[in-house]
């Protein structure tokens, strides 16, 4: 469904993703674990189509993402990191103004507003400002106005960053519930985050992939058999920034 082959970014003499590649299936979770500063975001861009990439290709259920941007793009939903909202709006009220954004009209505009409510557990605070809710509450919204639409494939970056254990374990249950039916990209420093709900992770360091697997594979790599102890003896020559 998603499919990401050799992709590379520079920035002037500054080589921010270096040859990065991989596929994500109906299914799965992929979670791109990294320091900050290791290439995550800047991958995340470029599958998502905020940037080109120097080199490399990416592709969405065939679809290029720079070829046939617009094609590629109605087909992922995208939670960005620190994802902007109208604090303003009511929450019903910005899911509205995102289907019609989406081409929504009319009884298929009101049902997918009303659907994303349900999914994101929305309707106690569905006529409530965004600006008054809370932070956990601000991400589910965000998180609705990304699957309104029920993509095929999701893109999250730092989905659960902020947030309470509370808020996380809500977020993370939202994410398995509709797994089996998307192919997902979770992109996190969290290691917590990729034991939660990852069925399969990459490790990004100085913007090239150094281990891939699932969390017990990557696990095994170490003698005491501990996530951090192999993510830091993978990453920890990585640039901060």
């Amino acid at each position: 469904m998603l499919e990401v082959k050799d992709i590379q970014k520079s920035f002037g003499s500054i080589q921010a993703v270096r040859g990065i590649s991989f596929k994500v299936e109906k299914g799965d979770i992929l979670g791109l674990l990294g320091p900050n500063g290791a290439g995550k975001s800047t991958t995340m861009r470029m599958i998502t189509g905020f940037l080109a990439p120097t080199a490399g290709t990416v592709s969405i259920m065939g679809a290029d993402m720079v070829e046939q941007a617009i094609e590629a793009k109605k087909k992922i939903g995208y939670l960005p990191e620190n994802a902007p909202v109208y604090a303003d709006m009511t929450v019903t009220g910005f899911l509205d103004f995102i289907a019609g954004m989406r081409g929504y009209k009319g009884g298929a505009r009101r049902d997918r507003v009303q659907a994303a409510i349900e999914r994101c557990s929305l309707g106690q605070a569905r006529h409530q400002t965004i600006g008054t809710l809370s932070k956990g509450y601000r991400q589910r919204v965000c998180f609705a106005q990304a699957v309104l639409h029920d993509p095929p494939v999701l893109i999250m970056d730092e989905p659960t960053d902020g947030l309470d254990p509370n808020q996380k374990f809500i977020v993370r249950n939202m994410i398995r519930d509709m797994a089996s039916q998307k192919a997902i990209v979770i992109s996190t420093h969290i290691l917590e985050e990729v034991e939660a709900v990852c069925t399969r992770t990459i490790i990004i360091s100085e913007g090239q992939i150094v281990a891939s697997g699932t969390a017990a594979e990557l696990k095994a790599r170490s003698p005491s058999g501990r996530l951090d102890e192999v993510f830091r003896s993978l990453t920890a020559g990585t640039n901060p920034g």
